[in-house]
Parts: C-alpha cells; structure tokens; sequence
C-alpha cells in the first residue's frame, strides 16, 4: 500500500509518514498542497492522509483531485477542532474519514488500516469475478469460428436483460457453460446460479426439488426445506433437459412463471420469488407438443429468446484453439508440464467426428494429459476411441473419380494450390510451421503464398 501524506508542517508530515513507515506502508511525504497535487497527478497512491486546511492547495482541493486520478483511493482529512464542519463537507464529497488535532498517532494508524484492509477485500473481489469471468463469462465460451462470434454476440445482447432463454444444442455442446455465461454477465451476477437437471428426477422429487416441501408432506420429509426457486432467489435457475420434465410439473411451472409465487409441497401459503429462468433440451420441444408430450403455453414463455449451439462437426475450426484451451486447464489442474501437442496427434483430433461434442474433447485431452509421460501429447497418448484417421495418400482408384479431387481437374494451377493451402492452414490451426511440413514446403515459400494469395 501506498501512502501519501500532505501538511504544511513538514516536520508533523514526517513524524506521520515515519509512524506509518513502521507498520509496512510506503509513505511519500508532501510539504505543501501544491507539492501534494503534483504527487497526485506524478504518481498513484492507495491511501492520502492530508491536512484539510494548508495556506496553498486546499484539503478539499487534494482530496477531489485524488479521487480524480483514482476513484478508489482512500482519503482521510486532517483538521482541527475548529473546522469540523468542514471535515463534515469533506466526507460528503467522498472522504474515507477524518481525524481531529492533536493528531494521535495511533489513532491515524488505526484509519489507515481499516482503509488498507477496505482496498484489499474491493481488489480480491474484482479479481474473483474476474477469474469468474474467465470461467463462465464471454471468455469461457471458447471460438473464434463465425458460428460462436455470432454465438457470443447474441449472449452479450441478451445476458444483461432479464428474458427467459430456452438454450438447445445437442449433448456435450455446453449448455450449461453458456447459461452460466448469461448469468454472470448479468445484474443478478452477485446472487445465486442455481442448476437442477429435470431428466434425472422423478415427478415428486423434482417438484419437490424445484418448490421445496413442508414437514410431512411426504414419508421421509422430516423438516421444512426450501427448493431450488427459493434458493436461487433474486438470481438465476438453469432448468437442464427440460424437455424431458413431467407435464404434472410442466403445469406448476408454468404457474410459477406467471404468477411469480410458488408453493411448497404439502402447504398451501405462496411463497414470492424473483427469479430468472433459463433452461435447455436436446430435444426438438415442437416434434414433443405435437406427440402430446409437452405444453405449447411453457414452450412459448421458456423460449421468449432462443439460443442455438452449433455442434463441434459444425465448428471444426475451433478445435485447435479448443485443443489448446483443454491442454493448459488439465495441466494446471493434475500438475503436469506438457509442453504441446505433436503434429499427428492434432491432426486425428480435428479429423475425428466428434459424437459427444465439447464435452467429449474435453474428457479426451484430459485423458491424455493424465497417461502423458514425456510431457509431449502424442499419439501413444490417445484413448482407444479415437480411430487413426491419418492414412498414407494413395492415387484414387477409376472408379472413384466420380467426384474427390476429380472436382478439381480442369481448374486453374493456381486455385488448386490456393485451396489445398488453404485448408491446410485450417487442419493445423493457422499454425503455419506445420502447414508447411504437411505441404512439404519450406516456410519462406509458404509465407509468400499466403501473401499471395491473401489467405488469412
């Protein structure tokens, strides 16, 4: 923490700067308003301790240019018995506190404690929701292919309203992470996220999950319990597979989400609750009301925005910056060094069809990272459920010449290189040392292709 501390009286600036000194804080003393001001304006302090009245530049003056220069610095005023009612306008005008002369030097360490320890839990919380948002905010949903751009565009315009969002997308695709996305970068990011799979429940249980349940209501409901509506109260509930919920259930939320009120299981008192709703499915809920399985009216009031995530077959760029993304995370977390990933491992990952999506990769590299024992990802390192997909190149037979490369022949030279360069650069990523390799090209060569061909 930096101190800095202003009085016309140097000797008493000294004596305080000293005092504090002391304790660990690095003091910088000021003789003068004016030499104060300039300090301010040179420098960044934590905390200013200063005079309130100096024959220069005013204490009011030094504390509104502080804040200036940094709204979260503390100040705390200095004055005597007579200008009280000035130290009063100071703590209006955003002063941290003050203190009255004769100044007790214990009393002005106490002030610059308290305001040190102030600073430090704001900076832990700014860093806590900082790494929240590098786990679950915009940061955390990994892509730079158009579809997840477009994707996370659509979450920035959405998460700061309070609409319900019915998410879809197939298993493994992050449904949940998105969720978490919305509501971290929402007013309802410092309440609770809630989530509770509808799939994985019986009727009873998952109402009383959902609304809670009095004493009695049930055998084994031996005490009151709140549900999962009350609990996220003020914050957000994320309904996984809500698809597959029950219709007597369907029917009470519904309610819920109109009403605003739930009931618990076995009592009749409505419970007030303030919640967002955003849910998600695998299933196609319009084929679902057709067969009579779910209500057309929860449909329309979960889905009033629809948020589509797109498989990894259909963002295959992104699995290099996904591969990456895994490999650091897994690293961190089992304590390994790996150092990266060879050239022929990374190229059966993107090839491979990806049936489980994200979610699969994940498990994949993680497997990988965990066996690895040379701190090189390599093929040896691959789980059994990845097939080789990389085969020697062999001339294709006649018959084959339907389509394949026989789409090519009779194009120029040029566009045919064009192309083949081009879809190499994305099998390995953008990583243009491996183009290289693959194309069996030196990398200066592949370099003025590139700028030839203005390829990205």
């Amino acid at each position: 923490m930096r101190v800095l501390v202003v009085d016309n009286d140097i000797v008493h600036a000294r004596t305080m700067g000293e005092g504090l000194g002391r304790l660990g804080y690095q003091c910088v003393v000021a003789g003068s308003g004016a030499e104060g001001a300039r300090k301010i304006e040179q420098d960044t302090f934590d905390i200013v301790v200063t005079d309130l009245m100096m024959n220069d530049i005013g204490g009011l003056e030094i504390l509104a240019r502080a804040k200036k220069a940094s709204p979260e610095t503390d100040v705390i005023v200095v004055t005597g018995h007579g200008t009280v009612p000035s130290a009063v306008a100071a703590m209006q005008q955003g002063a941290y506190t003050y203190l009255q002369k004769p100044l007790d030097l214990g009393h002005l360490r106490a002030a610059v404690e308290k305001a040190s320890e102030g600073l430090r839990l704001r900076r832990q919380n700014v860093e806590l929701n900082r790494r929240l948002d590098e786990k679950f905010g915009f940061e955390g949903v990994v892509g730079s292919s158009p579809q997840m751009l477009s994707l996370i565009e659509r979450l920035k315009r959405i998460a700061p309203t309070d609409a319900t969002v019915l998410i879809q997308g197939e298993t493994g695709t992050g449904k949940e992470l998105v969720a978490q996305a919305i509501h971290q970068n929402s007013p309802r990011k410092s309440r609770p996220f809630v989530a509770l799979n509808c799939a994985a429940l019986s009727e009873n249980i998952l109402e009383s999950e959902l609304f809670g349940h009095v004493r009695g209501a049930f055998t084994d409901a031996s005490s009151d319990r709140i549900g999962k509506f009350e609990y996220a109260n003020g914050g957000t509930l994320f309904l996984d597979e809500v698809g597959d919920m029950p219709l007597a259930t369907q029917i009470k939320l519904l309610r819920v989400l109109e009403s605003g009120e739930i009931t618990r299981v076995g009592s009749n008192t409505p419970v007030r609750v303030n919640v967002r709703i955003l849910s998600a499915t695998n299933r196609n809920l319009e084929e679902a009301i057709a067969a009579g399985g779910f209500r057309s009216d929860l449909y329309h009031r979960l889905k009033v925005v629809t948020i589509a995530i797109p498989t990894l077959k259909e963002r295959a760029a992104d699995i290099p910056l996904l591969i990456d993304h895994f490999v650091k995370q897994f690293s961190r977390r089992h304590g390994k060094t790996i150092k990266g990933m060879a050239l022929p491992a990374r190229l059966k990952l993107v090839a491979f069809d990806w049936p489980g999506n994200v979610r699969q990769l994940r498990n994949v590299i993680e497997s990988m990272v965990v066996v690895d024992c040379d701190e090189m990802l390599d093929v040896d390192d691959l789980p059994l459920e990845i097939e080789p997909v990389v085969a020697p190149l062999t001339p294709l037979p006649a018959a084959d010449m339907q389509g394949g490369l026989a789409a090519l022949v009779g194009r120029p030279l040029e566009e045919v290189e064009r192309l083949f360069i081009g879809e190499t650069l994305k099998l390995t990523g953008g990583n243009r040392e491996q183009a290289a390799e693959l194309l069996g090209i030196g990398e200066r060569t592949l370099y003025r292709k590139i700028k030839e061909f203005q390829l990205s």
